[in-house]
């Protein structure tokens, strides 16, 4: 069992607990006042969903997160979660999908996309791991297929990360934890001409973990933004860069763990199976955004954003252990190399239609991504062998429009249609008989009805939604004929896959303090057409029915006291009653949280991943986790404050991941099918001191 806190960071932390607030220091800057709008921008008559909002800066800055990308974990209903090390991009859990590192969840941070298609290790992937959450001013967070301006990856949802042109304040900021954790970071903006401001920031950060063989995650990350005018009618330019390397902390077999012993060496739960497997990504960026009113003579609002990124990574993986390659190993290879290009475009404008009125919006994306792109045998990360290579050319170009109507003083609609086309060149290196074009255009429309039957003083909304959607299959899926491991003959598979969902929601405020929102929905599947980046080829499943249920609440009885309650229940199959592997059941989130008691702050969060088929037949499952985190901060002086942060409060012993595959630990004379998990880390606290300048 590990200690509950190292020698070194006890005495900080209990000293802690007599002075510290990191959410204090964020947040704690605002008056005593609090209302529910000072957490998010959900009031009624803001949103065309239930299940769509705004999470605003004070709430980001009030609870702890062990992982940046863990700040998605504030969308109602959206578990975040790990199976390799911090330098990979994370696993995503929302409305029954394993949304593996992100396939069917767009995300976007600083108004560049972050999904990868035709990625090395996974459709879709969202490495958030650059993400600087103290720069991060709202989350603008969508469910469903119902919205005509999010294209590809957005089935089961969207979430866009706004962040800060300017500081309050120039600040610095230290956390020390356990497990050889250490961060810095520190920000500053300032202007350097009338309207002109610059912001800078700069991360540092290293981490060894609970692992035996330690995890050695090295991290840097910075930013620079140049912005002039307001967020209304201005513009502004970033540049960013990051780099992360890490040895991986990949799950392991549960038999394993049982054993305690593997090829005759202890083993436990924070073991590794092969201790050189790990990764080398970095990213950097350029992009700029413009909005104005009336521009070029236009009515309404002109936006235009513009972005290019140079990506790579390197990751080296091995989840079978000696099933193929007894000798060496059954170690991998994936590289990706790219560079991404791209440009979004809308005009939003009130008008007149049919004696109603009415908003409309007209917009365009454009996106090209030149990639390279392998799969590999390794030993000790040193290539032994060609998978697969490939260099692919893919272009995605999207067209919408959407109309808002007032069709009288209780009800309103939204109509809109997106059209999607992607056109792909995938030039086989290594096999090209796999090579060749593929392109495909898929139409999606949607509708939206809400209906506040009391009038505007009612505090009560119901909502209608149903749309179209899709996600985009890996382009090396669309052209290959033959496995690249076998030789066998495989299937083209379509460049898109459509969705279809529907949704009926409400959500009120009628009782004083609290704002409840509930939400019934469905999503069809017409394939989970996905490629297998670990096994180089695509793999086809049959069409797929999801449905179920979030309620999400938000009380505040008291202007310092605040609660917050996010449930919801999935029901995944196959269109043959299959159950859909990895789809989770239940989630939930509980929190409490105190702000401006005096100089104190605290936080208090349940977080609960329920359990989920692991085979389509239901005969294994996973086994539910349920965690607390805590935040207990103090505000030494106004410009001076502390925080504890205290993760798996309770230090149970549970799975952040869990699948059910064949493998073989060396010295087995032939593959188990068996649970393969990756134990959440155990009880771990951290100290932040943060000073305003």
């Amino acid at each position: 069992m590990q200690p509950i806190f190292s020698k070194g960071v006890r005495g900080m932390a209990w000293a802690a607990a007599l002075a510290c607030s990191h959410a204090t220091s964020q947040a704690g800057h605002a008056s005593a006042s609090i209302t529910i709008t000072g957490h998010y921008d959900n009031a009624v008559g803001t949103s065309d969903a239930a299940s769509q909002g705004v999470i605003e800066r004070a709430l980001l800055a009030s609870r702890p997160a062990l992982r940046p990308g863990e700040v998605l974990e504030f969308v109602p209903g959206l578990i975040v979660t790990q199976h390799s090390g911090d330098g990979k991009a994370n696993q995503y859990f929302l409305r029954g999908f394993n949304l593996d590192h992100g396939t069917d969840f767009a995300t976007r941070i600083n108004g560049m996309p972050v999904n990868m298609p035709t990625h090395g290790h996974g459709q879709g992937y969202t490495d958030l791991n650059f993400l600087l959450p103290e720069l991060v001013q709202r989350i603008e967070y969508r469910k469903g297929p119902y919205f005509a301006g999010n294209g590809d990856f957005s089935s089961a949802g969207s979430a866009d990360i706004v962040y800060l042109r300017k500081f309050d304040a120039p600040f610095g900021e230290v956390t020390l934890g356990e497990g050889g954790y250490r961060r810095g970071v520190a920000g500053t903006s300032f202007e350097i001409a009338p309207g002109l401001t610059l912001l800078g920031a700069a991360e540092a950060m290293g981490n060894d973990g609970p692992w035996t063989v330690p995890e050695g995650l090295r991290k840097a990350n910075g930013i620079v933004t140049l912005s002039g005018g307001t967020a209304a009618n201005g513009w502004s330019a970033s540049l960013m860069g990051y780099r992360a390397k890490w040895t991986a902390t990949d799950q392991v077999p549960q038999r394993a763990i049982d054993a305690g012993v593997v090829n005759g060496r202890p083993f436990g739960r924070f073991d590794s199976l092969d201790p050189t497997t790990g990764g080398d990504t970095s990213r950097a960026s350029a992009s700029a955004e413009w909005r104005a009113d009336g521009a070029f003579g236009l009515a309404g609002r002109s936006k235009l954003s513009a972005y290019a990124i140079r990506y790579r990574l390197d990751l080296n993986s091995n989840f079978t252990y000696a099933l193929e390659r007894p000798a060496d190993g059954d170690q991998f290879k994936q590289t990706d190399r790219r560079s991404v290009y791209g440009l979004d475009a809308s005009q939003t404008f009130s008008h007149g239609l049919g004696g109603l009125d009415a908003r409309s919006e007209f917009g365009a994306s454009l996106r090209h991504d030149r990639i390279r792109v392998g799969l590999y045998d390794s030993v000790a990360r040193a290539i032994t062998a060609t998978v697969r290579e490939d260099a692919v050319r893919e272009t995605l170009a999207g067209l919408y429009g959407q109309t808002g109507l007032e069709l009288g003083p209780r009800l309103r609609a939204v109509l809109g249609v997106r059209a999607d086309q992607v056109r792909s060149t995938v030039d086989a290196l290594s096999l090209p008989a796999n090579g060749g074009r593929a392109s495909d255009t898929l139409v999606s429309p949607n509708l939206s009805l809400v209906f506040n039957p009391f009038g505007p003083a009612g505090k009560t909304e119901f909502f209608f939604n149903a749309g179209r959607g899709l996600h985009s299959n890996d382009a090396r899926g669309t052209t290959a004929t033959v496995d690249p491991r076998t030789g066998d003959p495989v299937d083209k598979v379509p460049p898109l896959v459509a969705s279809r969902g529907f949704e009926v929601g409400a959500r009120t405020e009628a009782v004083r303090g609290l704002q409840s929102s509930i939400a019934l929905w469905k999503l069809d599947f017409d394939s989970e057409l996905v490629y297998i980046g670990d096994a180089g080829a695509t793999e086809a499943s049959g069409a797929s029915t999801r449905r179920g249920v979030e309620w999400n609440n938000r009380y505040i009885p008291r202007p310092w006291l605040l609660f917050d309650a996010d449930l919801a229940w999935t029901h995944a199959r196959f269109r043959n009653g299959d159950r859909i592997p990895n789809a989770v059941d239940r989630v939930a989130s509980l929190a409490a949280t105190v702000r401006e008691l005096g100089p104190w702050s605290a936080s208090l969060q349940l977080r609960y991943l329920g359990p989920g088929a692991l085979i389509e037949d239901n005969s294994v499952r996973s086994f539910s986790s349920t965690t607390l985190n805590l935040r207990l901060g103090y505000r030494v002086t106004r410009a001076v404050n502390v925080s504890l942060d205290v993760f798996n409060l309770l230090d149970r012993q549970v799975h952040d991941i869990q699948y059910l595959y064949e493998s073989q630990l060396p010295g087995e004379a032939a593959p188990v099918a068996d649970r393969h998990v990756h134990p959440a880390e155990p009880r771990t606290a951290r100290l932040t001191l943060r000073a305003r300048f």
